[in-house]
């Protein structure tokens, strides 16, 4: 497992989403490094961490995020898990509740629903099918507002060139969203007792803004922050994702 930290003071835990890298945090990392201690990681299976063959499971990569947070020697975290990450931040609260000091689900569900299991069937039939490179433009056309694709052509072409690297072997790549088809805790959110705030897009296609308003309605106390920029908002709005989170573990509310 691969991690990064910087900043120094207070925990805070980045979780990526399904595509594992911690750069996915490029841009709002260091706007929290200027307050807080400031950790993420490159999920197993993806980046520069290991790509182990098998069964691939929520469970073994919120210890994952566990394990690094008590190497890291921190004994509370703020924990932000996007997407996917939202995921693992739900099964760490429930697993290590004294770890979890705050939990803030961004752009995530409860559980898999018909339309959920529609989308991400039909994605794991297109990286089977077309290929990584294909995949990953269509990642780009669900995840992203049409302003952020004209801004950043070029980046976003250079990530479809590498996403054959990225996303082998393709099967690890597909382990890992098989398991988003069957793993969900939603009968346990009430037991949460995690300080909670969830974060959604209203124009998020490949995440419905519902389940947000889901996740909030079933975590006790939880708050709703509602945001625009699609799927990867926190890429599109660094500074006010940011902000949201500061004011959030700082204050307590959105």
């Amino acid at each position: 497992m691969t991690y990064d930290v910087s900043g120094s003071g207070d925990v805070l835990l980045l979780i990526p989403g399904l595509g594992g890298s911690a750069a996915f945090w490029s841009a709002v990392s260091p706007r929290l490094a200027e307050r807080y201690k400031v950790v993420s990681f490159d999920h197993r299976g993806t980046g520069r961490s290991d790509r182990p063959n098998g069964k691939y499971s929520i469970t073994r990569i919120a210890k994952d995020a566990q394990e690094i947070l008590q190497e890291t020697g921190a004994r509370t975290a703020s924990v932000v898990g996007h997407s996917t990450g939202g995921m693992v931040a739900q099964y760490l609260a429930l697993d290590y509740p004294a770890l979890v000091k705050h939990l803030i689900i961004s752009g995530s569900w409860e559980k898999p629903d018909p339309r959920f299991r529609t989308m991400f069937e039909a994605r794991l039939d297109i990286l089977l099918e077309a290929g990584p490179r294909v995949y990953q433009r269509l990642t780009h056309a669900i995840g992203y507002p049409a302003d952020y694709l004209e801004r950043n052509r070029d980046d976003l072409a250079e990530v479809v060139e590498l996403a054959q690297a990225a996303l082998s072997p393709v099967a690890v790549a597909a382990g890992r969203i098989e398991m988003l088809l069957s793993d969900h805790r939603a009968g346990e959110l009430a037991s949460i007792k995690a300080s909670t705030l969830v974060i959604g897009a209203t124009d998020d296609a490949l995440i419905p803004f519902y389940h947000s308003q889901r996740l909030a309605a079933m975590i006790p106390g939880a708050q709703l922050a509602v945001l625009d920029g699609a799927h990867f908002f926190p890429k599109v709005h660094p500074d006010r994702f940011a902000k949201i989170v500061r004011q959030f573990v700082e204050y307590g509310y959105a």
